[in-house]
């Protein structure tokens, strides 16, 4: 789906999201009326610095809006931007701060939940989609934390080794049922059904911990996660 088709099945009663380069900003409003911002990476761009801090300047305005309304991340986006000057003028640190200005807005009661419909990796990934409270993916999606090629050169372990893991060891490899398997993604979402529905079903669902240990857990796409996962469920409990 185009961001266009999803925007018009999220919203049938309307929104005014508008582009600016390969970003989204703007507003939706759901069948029942709720408010919901919108925001997005798209075109399967990279993100560097100018990308990485418009967004973040545009979660800070939420967070600061106190109205509550959900926020709704569309991505779609290459890894982050491989280039001197991003780097040289700390492409990390404006990473870390996009991923901490959507924990400060759930912080500040906006649920924050990514629609990953494209492809996403690396450091890119890490700071929109996933730090996100709730992940949620369309069919055809492609995510990748690292790719294996990439994983190879840094482990120093054999491109075969890491693929024969990545066969049984959903954490070693990229791709959306990977990332379902480990509880990255809590749900995939069908497109040939209404947008606006399967998100009102998401936002109606209490949440009141990070359950993405549990899911690990519960899809056995991470085994230890099940003590993990008790942890957190004992400490929502007290």
């Amino acid at each position: 789906m185009t961001p266009v088709e999803i925007l018009d099945s999220l919203f049938p009663a309307g929104h005014d999201v508008t582009a600016e380069g390969d970003l989204l900003f703007g507003r939706g409003t759901s069948p029942d009326g709720r408010v919901v911002h919108v925001i997005g990476a798209t075109a399967r761009a990279p993100i560097g610095i100018d990308q990485a801090i418009r967004l973040s300047a545009a979660v800070l305005a939420i967070a600061r809006s106190d109205d509550d309304a959900p926020i709704l991340f569309l991505v779609d986006s290459a890894s982050q931007r491989m280039s001197r000057r991003d780097e040289l003028l700390g492409l990390s640190e404006y990473l870390a701060h996009l991923a901490k200005s959507l924990l400060l807005a759930e912080a500040r009661g906006h649920r924050t939940i990514g629609l990953l419909y494209g492809g996403s990796a690396a450091g890119a990934f890490i700071a929109t989609a996933l730090a996100c409270d709730t992940l949620v993916a369309l069919p055809g999606a492609h995510p990748e934390v690292m790719d294996l090629a990439s994983m190879a050169r840094v482990t120093k372990l054999s491109i075969d080794l890491l693929e024969d893991k990545a066969k049984t060891t959903p954490v070693f490899a990229p791709g959306l049922d990977n990332l379902v398997s480990v509880g990255g993604v809590a749900e995939v979402w069908d497109p040939q059904r209404s947008l606006a529905d399967q998100l009102a079903t998401l936002l109606a669902a209490t949440r009141d911990h990070d359950a993405r240990a549990t899911l690990g857990a519960e899809r056995k796409g991470r085994p230890k996660a099940a003590a993990i996962a008790d942890e957190v469920d004992a400490a929502a409990r007290r």
